[in-house]
Parts: structure tokens; sequence; C-alpha cells
């Protein structure tokens, strides 16, 4: 590793490292404003100067000169001083200088580093250069008079998401940074460039004039709009959450979030069940909660066994748990949180977790996607899938064609194709060092989980550190609940062939009611969704910005997010809701408290009690009889905005669902 000085501090350095990161590497803070560590290098903002020996008498830009054996870096001297002043002199001749309206004040780079290593004096007597608006979708506002054309965005765009959607026109002083043809950006990434834009030329649309950062309260959570569990942090502001930004984690998210994941949360204020509701003569009305425990317990006097629950796609650890020790306790084991009506084998969890994890799937060199639109249904795991691309990876898919960021190849939706894979892939799989399989919602759908699992071995996915066999899930509750064994064997049509006479729904929206017309129906929830219009009873409870809870994502990593804000009305947490009526059945589960019911759920499933990648073992021997059979006609997400209760209430959500999958013009009130 070279050697060199900084400031006359001499310290190693990794081979390949640029002069700014050996500055950071010493402790010193290098102004920037175009350099990003998770993008290509630019070096056009300049902001970034300092002087190295040996070279040429004259500030050099750091972050794109490689660090050298011997070299001597100074970031203190006067000529250091002198050049970034004159930059920030230059970034600062055309910005219209209205941070009191902007909505990057308080965050902004430009701000903290014109007061930093500005020269507090304007010299320039010339007209200001303005620029006119572009237009880049329901979530992105632009004032591109701001702009400092750092490119970030455009980079992002090429680089992470993959999508050439915006780019630069003209050059020099008319240089112009916009979307192709000015259309919107309409990819479910698109919102990053905000978080990376240092001035206030990308700011979120939903958001604007909203808030000041200062008045905000933070509160660490997790996404939990699909299954890859992306680090955020909630801001709000009284009892409302105001916006969701995403926390750097390089195991999970890296420092991006989906747009869904972003901005569905003004859907938290919005059709929310707020007060207890009965169902009388046909409608629902509203009632109370000692109205509602008579109505379940008058419904369980003659056998509190016939009793059943179902989980949601967004429903933490403790609710489930709580809600199967209140079955328990009542004598039932109908618990089921697959609500769509999937069924597989989960005696070994290993077969459905992403094994590779999201990092590791970067360093396969064979990838082969399997009933998975990973666009939709995981928006973050796509550009890992990418990266793998780019490094030299062979992606192949087999179901329906759509529209991949990357180089694939699409073998057809016939799923036979895993009984006799044709030579060209065979040879290609068993040729990779480190091949990967992903099998998406699609294929389990199908059945495919038991022919798959004999792909291990055909292809030989588990090596020493290497396994590549994954199953990629989109609901965030679905590894919390295989490890609390919320399922039967036989899925939802288990349930429904038992005729309980009380069915609970937790946050289930996505089930189909009709097979328990007979049922008591309680929903228990947040959100006036489908769920809540099928029920009899309804228990308003809150979301999963509202309390505290544990989630585990697709690649079995056990995460906790933090309570928020309070829920409103009447709306109570949900295990104090399952507490409640424990004691209107009257039943004992044996926890008073939140810190009880997650004890006793730790001592169950330890592996639930640290924030870590859960060990789910070998994964099982396949079944050499299993056999694939049928078509992947297309995949479980129809509408990547619209795909849970929050989200169908979200104002923004609809309005990107229609302006950009569906084409509509939205129209002014005139017209």
């Amino acid at each position: 590793m070279p050697k060199v000085t900084v400031d006359g501090e001499e310290i190693e350095v990794p081979a390949g490292a640029t002069v700014l990161q050996a500055c950071e590497l010493a402790g010193k803070e290098i102004p920037r404003f175009c350099y990003h560590e998770r993008l290509s290098i630019a070096g056009n903002c300049r902001m970034c100067l300092v002087e190295v020996k040996p070279g040429p008498p004259k500030p050099q830009a750091s972050c794109a000169l490689p660090a050298g054996e011997g070299q001597e870096i100074r970031t203190d001297t006067p000529m250091v001083k002198k050049a970034r002043e004159g930059v920030m002199e230059f970034l600062l001749i055309n910005h219209p200088l209205d941070c009191p309206i902007c909505d990057q004040g308080g965050e902004c780079d430009l701000q903290d580093q014109s007061m930093t290593y500005g020269r507090g004096v304007a010299r320039t007597q010339e007209h200001r250069r303005a620029v006119t608006e572009k237009y880049m979708g329901p979530l992105i506002k632009t004032v591109m008079t701001r702009c400092i054309h750092c490119t970030r965005c455009v980079r992002f765009s090429e680089e992470i998401a993959g999508v050439d959607e915006i780019g630069a026109l003209y050059r020099g002083e008319d240089m112009q940074i916009t979307t192709y043809l000015e259309q919107a950006a309409a990819h479910e990434l698109s919102a990053n460039v905000i978080d990376l834009c240092p001035v206030g030329a990308l700011t979120s649309r939903p958001y604007a004039f909203e808030a000041r950062p200062w008045e905000l309260k933070r509160t660490l959570s997790v996404d939990v709009s699909d299954a890859v569990g992306a680090n955020i942090s909630l801001h709000s502001r009284g009892r409302e959450v105001m916006r969701a930004l995403p926390r750097v984690n390089d195991d999970v998210n890296e420092e991006w979030l989906s747009d869904k994941g972003r901005y569905q949360v003004d859907g938290l204020s919005k059709r929310r069940l707020d007060k207890v509701f009965v169902r009388k003569d046909g409608k629902l009305a509203a009632s109370n909660w000692n109205e509602a425990f008579g109505a379940i317990a008058a419904a369980l006097e003659a056998d509190k066994s016939s009793i059943a629950a179902v989980a949601g796609d967004m429903v933490d650890c403790e609710t489930m748990f709580a809600a199967k020790t209140l079955l328990k306790a009542c004598g039932s084991s109908l618990i089921e949180a697959r609500q769509t009506g999937m069924t597989y084998d989960v005696s070994n969890i290993a077969a459905v977790n992403f094994n590779s994890t999201f990092a590791g799937i970067e360093t396969a060199d064979t990838i082969l996607v399997i009933g998975s639109h990973v666009r939709w249904e995981a928006p973050l795991v796509n550009p890992r899938i990418r990266k793998a691309a780019k490094n030299g990876a062979k992606v192949f898919v087999v179901g329906p064609e759509w529209e991949t960021t990357y180089p694939a190849e699409f073998l057809g939706n016939d799923l036979k194709i895993l009984n006799r894979v044709p030579k060209a892939l065979g040879d290609v799989m068993k040729a990779a060092e480190r091949p990967a399989v992903i099998l998406g919602g699609a294929a389990l759908a199908k059945g495919a989980l038991a022919p798959a699992l004999k792909l291990v071995e055909k292809f030989d996915l588990v090596k020493d550190g290497w396994n590549g066999f994954n199953v990629l899930h989109m609901s965030a509750a679905r590894m919390g609940s295989l490890m609390l064994d919320f399922t039967v064997e036989g899925g939802m049509a288990e349930i429904a062939a038992a005729k309980p006479k009380v069915v609970f729904s937790l946050g289930a929206d996505e089930m189909d009611f009709s097979p328990f017309t007979d049922s008591l129906k309680v929903y228990i929830g947040h959100h006036g969704d489908k769920g809540a219009q099928a029920a009899d009873i309804i228990l308003p409870a809150a979301s999963y910005a509202e309390k505290d809870g544990t989630y585990v994502n697709t690649e079995g990593r056990v995460q906790f997010a933090e309570k928020a804000v309070f829920a409103p009305g009447d709306a109570r947490e949900d295990w104090t809701i399952l507490r409640a009526l424990a004691d209107a059945l009257g039943v004992a589960v044996g926890f008073d408290s939140f810190a009880e019911l997650q004890a006793a759920m730790i001592a169950e499933v330890p592996a639930l009690g640290e924030e870590a990648l859960a060990d789910y073992g070998a994964l099982p021997k396949a079944d050499a009889s299993a056999k694939a059979e049928g078509e992947i006609t297309g995949y479980p997400i129809a509408d990547f905005y619209l795909t849970n209760p929050i989200a169908r209430a979200s104002q923004v959500m609809q309005q990107c669902s229609a302006e950009l999958l569906h084409g509509d013009e939205i129209k002014e009130a005139a017209e």
C-alpha cells in the first residue's frame, strides 16, 4: 500500500485510492459537490482542490487524482484556500440565492460549504443566468436555475438505476440538465436524485414548502413496502409523518430507497380507521370496544377453538406472536401469513431464504431469475443484479418479458425448463464459479420451489463460502412469519375448510374473504381498504410508523423499527388489542407489556432478538421426483405504486400510478 503525507502526517492508503480518499483517511474534510462514493468520478465541480508535490505548482482536483507513493498533500495552504474561494465564487455567480424559499435550506451542501469556504463578498456585476423549468414527474420538483452541473443525477440514473432518462443539453454557459424530451422520470428509484442533489435544483414535489429540517423529529425505522427491509428515517412533526428518507446500510439498501417506500407516507394520514365499527343490518356503524369484544366472545361462546388468524404483508413479528399466543390459548392452530393462498414446504426456512444476501448477489457471475419482475418486486435488489451484470455476469430470466436495466436473455414462460435445462444454459451455469438462482413469487405460486431445489446439485449452487439458491419474497412479514411458524400446511385452503366461527384479519387486505361468508370477520388494521370493507367488526390498529416492531427481510436479516408517532383517534397498537381480546375471551396469554411480549417471542425464537442475519442452516435435500409444471403468465404485482393499503390511500402513489404507468394526464381545475 502506498504511503502519502497529508498535512505533515504520513499514512498508508489502499492501492487505487484517490487523493481525496487519502485526505479523508487522515481525518481531513475535503469540500465536494460532484464527487460521490457510489458514483463514477466526474471531476467537474473543482471544489476539492488541494496542493500536491511532486506535481505542478497549482491546485489539483483531489477526487480525480490517484494517490501515489511519496506524495506530499496539503489541504490548508494559502493557495488551496484562495482556489476554493475562487471556485465557490464562480459557483455562486449564477445561483439565485433564494435560500429563504428553497426546500433544501438547512440541509444544503452549497449553503454549508459557502459558509466555510466562501469569500463572503460578491464581486460580479453581470446579470445572473436563468434556466427554464423542467418537468420530471409528480415526485421531483425542479428549479434548474439553482443547478451547478455536478451531474450526480445523470450518473445515478445511468449507473445505478440503469435508466438513461436524465442528461445534459448544450455546452458551457448554456448547459442544462433535463429529462429525455422533458418527460417524467418514470422508474422506481427516481427520487434518489433528490438526496444526491447538493443544491436545491431537485427537491421533493410532494414535500414542497411543508417543513424545515430543524422542525422534524427523526425516528429509525424499516420500509415495509416490500421484503427488502430498506433502512429509513421517518421525519415527523407533531402526530404526522412528514417524509421518509433512506439511512445508509451497505448490507441492505446502501443509501437508496424506492419511490414507493419514500412517498407512500402521505397515505398514513388518509383513509385511516380511527374508531371501532360493527356491522349492523348489513352496514358498518360506529361502535365501541366493549360491544365489539362482546360480539366476538358471543360468537366463540360454544367453542373457543373455532377461531383463525390471517396476517397481512406489513405486520410485525410481535403482532403475529401475540395472535399466535392468543389462538393457542383458545385451542386453535389455524394461523396463516401467506394470505394470497400460496403453499410451499416451510419445514426448512433456508429453502425460502435469499441465501446469497443482497451484497453477495453482486459477486455472482451467472444469475437465473425464475418468475420474478425484480424491478417491481424488489427495486433495491435490481441495482445489485445490475452491478453483477456490469462485472460480467450473464443474466437469464424465465417468465414474461419486462424491461430490464441490464443485458438479460429471456427463456420463455414454461416452467418445464427446470426439468430439462437447455444445454446452452446448463453449460453456462455449470461453468460459473458463483452461480445464482432467484425464485420469485410467480414461480412459488406455480409450485416451482421443489423442482428448483434440484438445481442446487445440478448447477453446484452451494460451494465453500457461497450459497446461490435464493427466494425473493415481496411481503415484509413473510420471513418473520416463517420464523414464528405462523403457517398451516394447507395454507388458506386449510383454514377455509375448517370453517372457523371467527376469522381475524391482521391487516390482510389481499386475502379472499369469500370462503368465510359464514364466519365473523374481524379486521384489525389501520386503513379502510379491502379487508375493512369485507369485515363484520373493525378494530382500529397502528401502522408500522405508530408502533415498535421487529421485521425480517427476505435475506433473513432481523431489524427493529421504532415508533415515530401516535396512532389517530381510538386506534391502538395491535398487541394491546389482542391482549384485551384475551381478557374478553377469558384466556391467559402470559404478557401484559410490550417488553414481556417481546421477551416471550425471543425466548421461543432466539434469532429474533439479535439484529443480524438469522442462521437457517443448510438447504434441504431436493426431491428427485419433483417436476415443474405450467407456465408463468404474469407477475403478482400489477401496479408497482398500489401494492398495499398505505400506498393505495396515498394521493402521491395514486398520481404516480395514473401518470407514470397508465399515461393519464392530470388535469387542472379550470379544465
